[in-house]
């Protein structure tokens, strides 16, 4: 779509609309922003950027006027689609676009894009390192925290875009279409928002809707989801696989991750070699070297950056050792599938912080994981008592679960069970909101009260 004379409104006042807003003003095109929280302060709003000092803002109700003189409503990806004010925006004929489409629409040069339930960030921060050494102009966007469109004014011909892509990004674009994309995983997670899994896996699959051939698409082979998927992708398919040996692609075979193409077989490196652990981060490291190789980064460049790459902030980071008993940070697993990979990682015994915000998950799996390592099952939020019920019913021991009306009491109720050799593991299987902003806050405040512990 041509967007000369084009007129835009910005919809959600948060990080993706204001840097939306700021590009979109900046080019010099109408735009009116638009937010549903009547409860936001105009005044500081409009301190947040030079551009909204003199933007058309309407917090709370959007006039039927306004609504008419715009015709493509770009949606922050916590908008869901589905609201009636999206489809007030729809029956006035507006085109429902995504931050992500966005600035797909002013980039100057390529894209590598990524998706997944988990591991989307440590594949994203891990396949920017990889290209960083190898390309001038490197871009690391998305919904790793810095929005496309506050970057995408920066691209040039020979730059390079690596975003994270999530499904709620995924589901307002259009003519998106990276030259390498990535789906890692997907395993049930935001039901709440996309009601059922056929949605949600569809969202993730829209990642390589128009990709076409000359383009890659790299899966996972052990998702059974993504092996049936390979039939209706357009671009060439790359498997990766942390279970079997392939005659294409790239494969975990005891220590060593191996590429295969052309009928020739190389070892990319040693897991020995790695400073992130886990055989999820191992599928993590396969997706990102994958991408690279297709791209042409040459192997030399992709084995030094893997092994000097270390983990992501929030995702089974560690923070200290106090007493003999190390803490884990792992904010960033959300949901039950990234909190089971996360105590798959875990070597001792291990008192786990767990709980939150209730995203209609069920967590069978995740303590049919703990595979005995769990030695107390400390929990918080507004999901504790159902972890807690489910946690019995599969034969966990009541006596080990403390429930817990904050952090701080829960890092309290670790120092006070923890022994010389255990390990501490914030994983939360939750989404963080009701008790913080976000899961990095969440994170941030667990490593600041575990290096005050005495």
């Amino acid at each position: 779509m041509k967007l000369e004379g084009k007129r835009f409104l910005v919809v959600g006042a948060g990080k993706s609309g204001i840097a939306a807003m700021e590009l979109l003003k900046g080019q010099g095109y109408p735009v009116i922003l638009y937010d549903g929280n009547g409860n936001l302060e105009e005044g500081e709003l409009r301190k947040k950027s030079v551009w909204l000092q003199d933007a058309e803002i309407y917090l709370g109700s959007l006039p039927e006027e306004a609504l008419k003189r715009c015709e493509i409503a770009v949606l922050s990806p916590g908008v869901p689609t589905d609201i009636p004010e999206v489809e007030r925006m729809r029956r006035a004929g507006l085109a429902i676009w995504g931050e992500i489409e966005l600035g797909y629409a002013f980039e100057q040069g390529r894209v590598l894009a990524i998706t997944g339930t988990n591991g989307k960030t440590t594949t994203t921060a891990l396949l920017g390192e990889i290209m960083g050494r190898h390309f001038s102009h490197v871009h690391v966007v998305g919904n790793i925290g810095i929005p496309y469109t506050a970057m995408v004014k920066d691209t040039r011909p020979d730059s390079v875009t690596v975003a994270e892509i999530s499904s709620f990004q995924l589901e307002t674009v259009h003519t998106f279409c990276p030259q390498v994309s990535a789906i890692l995983n997907i395993t049930p997670d935001h039901l709440n928002r996309h009601h059922t899994m056929e949605n949600y896996q569809e969202a993730k699959k829209r990642i390589a809707r128009n990709q076409g051939s000359g383009q890659v698409c790299v899966l996972n082979y052990e998702d059974s989801v993504l092996r049936e998927f390979a039939s209706q992708v357009k671009a060439s398919v790359l498997f990766f696989s942390s279970a079997r040996k392939l005659e294409e692609g790239i494969y975990l075979e005891g220590d060593r991750i191996v590429w295969a193409a052309g009928g020739e077989a190389s070892v990319v490196c040693s897991t020995r070699d790695l400073q992130l652990i886990g055989k999820h981060n191992y599928e993590n490291v396969m997706a990102a070297a994958a991408m690279a190789l297709a791209f042409g980064v040459p192997m030399d460049e992709v084995r030094e950056a893997l092994a000097s790459f270390t983990a992501v902030e929030h995702r089974i980071e560690y923070v200290a050792s106090k007493h003999g008993v190390r803490y884990y940070n792992d904010s960033k697993g959300t949901n039950p599938d990234a909190a089971i990979q996360a105590i798959r990682a875990m070597e001792w015994p291990t008192l786990l912080i767990g709980g939150g915000y209730d995203k209609g998950s069920e967590y069978d799996a995740w303590i049919q994981a703990f595979g005995g390592k769990v030695k107390k099952l400390v929990l918080l939020g507004a999901t504790r008592e159902k972890i807690r019920d489910t946690a019995i019913r599969l034969g966990y021991p009541p006596e080990d679960i403390l429930l817990t009306g904050s952090l701080q009491e829960a890092v309290d109720q670790c120092v006070l069970h923890a022994a010389n050799g255990d390990a501490v593991l914030l994983s939360p299987a939750c989404a963080s909101w009701g008790m913080f902003q976000n899961y990095e806050e969440r994170g941030e405040q667990f490593k600041e009260m575990v290096r005050a512990i005495k």
